[in-house]
């Protein structure tokens, strides 16, 4: 009788392992570089704001300043993970530090990203981020949830989808978390209110002195701190959803996931401009961040070619188009998660 050998499953370990150790080298001169150089650009950019001569400066100005937070977030991201220099104590106020002007909890953001988005990332009913519904759940909708669904899931949802499902429901309001993580949450939740105290209270001195109103008060704070605000927040939203929701990624029922399915298989590289990683720091090499939660983001290009020599035909390589997002959007409304299909909304019609 003839045996065969079955071919080893692959492990999570394995992807690890084909990563050089070199890409989880951490450099606290690297990573303080990079958070300098945001901060001071930042810094200038609310500096232009504050002293625009006209509407004409005031609103690109606004613009860049949202991004400016995004790249500031992407770096307390890294520092959340204990990724961005060498010193973890260093790791931690940066962390606190960097995601106050994304107005994010530091303790919330690790328990709901590094633990249960990155732990069970395309895992039905545990990651919470962009989590697919069913065909019987948006049944079981009403009227409000089923429009609520279609704008969020629409070429101009990352805005509302994130303020409500990420920021506002799991770092904000963010209900009976376990419990060791109760005093650290309350701790950075009364840090970050301070600090968008102290914020909005300088902001409105500046405006209220040079309008001598109110209402100028009131739109500095606007204009420095809930314009970029929200413009990060479609920034971020859209990235996230570009990462791990494609016709190609498939979500997997609890039972049948496995980390290589969500680590691997369940993130994108996404190819941008050299420019852009200026700001968003090389988070679009998604999967090795993924595979490996210790690599720096700087680190993240050697690790996307050892994973991509490695795994030619399996991690997701392409260049990032607006194209290919608004193609997901029309594609991507409800799941099938025994079949791994996305399906359109008119299955639900079908259904009934």
């Amino acid at each position: 009788m003839t045996q065969t050998l079955e071919t080893p499953k692959l492990t999570l370990k394995d992807v690890i392992d084909v990563m050089p150790a070199a890409c989880r080298q951490r450099s606290t001169g690297r990573g303080m570089f990079l958070v300098t150089r945001d901060v001071l650009a930042y810094t200038a950019t609310l500096l232009g704001i504050i002293f625009s001569p006209g509407w004409w400066a005031t609103l690109p100005l606004m613009v860049v300043a949202g991004f400016m937070v995004a790249g500031l977030f992407v770096l307390g991201h890294d520092a959340a993970h204990g990724a961005l220099t060498d010193n973890n104590k260093l790791n931690k106020l940066l962390g606190r530090v960097l995601l106050i002007p994304s107005f994010h909890i530091h303790e919330a953001w690790v328990l709901g990203h590094n633990r249960i988005h990155h732990g069970h990332t395309v895992r039905q009913g545990m990651d919470f981020v962009w989590h697919p519904v069913t065909v019987e759940e948006y049944q079981a909708m009403g009227l409000f949830g089923r429009l609520r669904h279609r704008l969020e899931w629409s070429p101009f949802g990352a805005m509302p989808y994130y303020l409500r499902q990420v920021w506002w429901t799991k770092m904000i309001r963010l209900k009976k978390p376990p419990a060791k993580w109760v005093t650290a949450i309350r701790k950075d939740r009364a840090l970050l209110y301070l600090a968008m105290l102290g914020g909005a209270t300088g902001a409105a001195f500046l405006g209220g002195l040079a309008s001598a109103n109110l209402w100028g008060a009131l739109w500095m704070i606007t204009k420095l701190l809930v314009i970029p605000f929200l413009i990060f927040t479609f920034l971020i939203g859209g990235t996230v959803y570009v990462h791990h929701i494609s016709p190609e990624i498939r979500w997997w029922p609890r039972q049948k996931w496995n980390k290589v399915s969500g680590q691997l298989d369940g993130t994108t590289v996404l190819r941008i401009p050299w420019y852009m990683n200026l700001i968003f720091h090389w988070i679009f090499l998604h999967t090795p961040h993924h595979v490996d939660m210790r690599i720096p983001c700087y680190r993240l290009p050697m690790a996307t070619d050892a994973i991509m020599e490695a795994f030619p035909d399996r991690a997701i390589d392409r260049k990032f188009r607006i194209k290919d997002y608004l193609a997901a959007t029309r594609t991507c409304k409800l799941y099938d998660f025994e079949a791994g299909t996305w399906l359109p909304y008119s299955a639900a019609r079908q259904a009934v």
